[in-house]
C-alpha cells in the first residue's frame, strides 16, 4: 500500500485532487477536519490569543488520523492525505509565541516518531491572489477573516519549507493555470502525473 500526501497553502486544491484520485483508484482518504477545530474561527479573528489552542487541536487530530495509516486497509491500494504531518510546523512557526512554540515542539517531537512517512509528497503551488479568490469562492465561515497578507506570508513559508524538504520524494505542481471546473481534462492529466510519480516497490 502506498501513501501519498498532498500539500500546499489554503485553497491550493489539495482535497479536490485527493477526491479525484480516490475516484480513479482503490484508496482510503485521510482528510484534514478543519471544520471540527472549535478554535479556528477565533484564530483568524485574533491570532495572538487563539493560535496555540488551534495549533494543538490540529496537531493531535492529525496524529490520530495518521495512526489509521499504520493500521492499514485491506481494501485499498493507496492512502491519500490532504496534508503531511510535518507541515504542521509551518503554521506553528508562523503563529506561536516563543514559549508556546517550545511547548508545541515538545508535544510534536513526542508524536512525530510514530507517524508514517509518505511514499510521495505532492506540493501544489499557487499565487496568494489566486488563493484568496478560491477561499472566497468556497465561503467557509471560519475563513472570512483571512487576509491577503496572511496568505502571502503562508505562501512564502511553504516555499521555504519545501525548498529543504527531504522526508519523501517530492512532486511540485503549479496550479495557477489549472481550473478543474472549466477544464476537467486538466484534472485527469494531473491525476495521471501524480500516480505515475509514485515510487514502485
Amino acid at each position: 500500500m502506498r501513501y501519498i500526501g498532498f500539500e500546499g497553502p489554503i485553497g491550493a486544491g489539495k482535497t479536490t485532487l485527493v477526491n479525484a484520485i480516490a475516484e480513479r483508484v482503490k484508496a482510503t482518504r485521510i482528510l484534514e477536519k478543519a471544520d471540527d477545530n472549535p478554535f479556528l474561527g477565533n484564530f483568524y479573528r485574533d491570532k495572538e490569543r487563539y493560535a496555540f489552542q488551534a495549533q494543538i487541536f490540529f496537531l493531535l487530530s492529525r496524529y490520530r488520523q495518521q495512526q489509521e495509516i499504520l493500521q492499514g486497509d485491506l481494501f485499498s491500494d493507496y492512502f491519500l492525505g490532504d496534508y503531511v504531518f510535518s507541515r504542521d510546523t509551518i503554521f506553528a512557526r508562523m503563529t506561536l509565541a516563543a514559549d508556546e512554540l517550545d511547548l508545541y515542539f515538545t508535544v510534536y517531537q513526542a508524536l512525530v516518531e510514530r507517524v508514517p512517512k509518505p511514499d510521495l509528497v505532492v506540493y501544489l503551488r499557487a499565487q496568494p491572489e489566486l488563493l484568496m479568490d478560491r477561499v472566497r469562492t468556497r465561503a467557509k465561515d471560519y475563513e472570512t477573516a483571512m487576509t491577503l497578507d496572511y496568505l502571502k506570508e503562508l505562501v512564502d513559508t511553504y516555499e521555504e519549507f519545501f525548498a529543504h524538504y527531504d522526508e519523501a520524494p517530492l512532486l511540485i505542481i503549479d496550479t495557477d493555470e489549472l481550473d478543474y471546473r472549466k477544464d476537467p481534462a486538466a484534472l485527469d492529466r494531473v491525476c495521471r502525473k501524480v500516480l505515475d510519480a509514485v515510487p514502485t516497490i
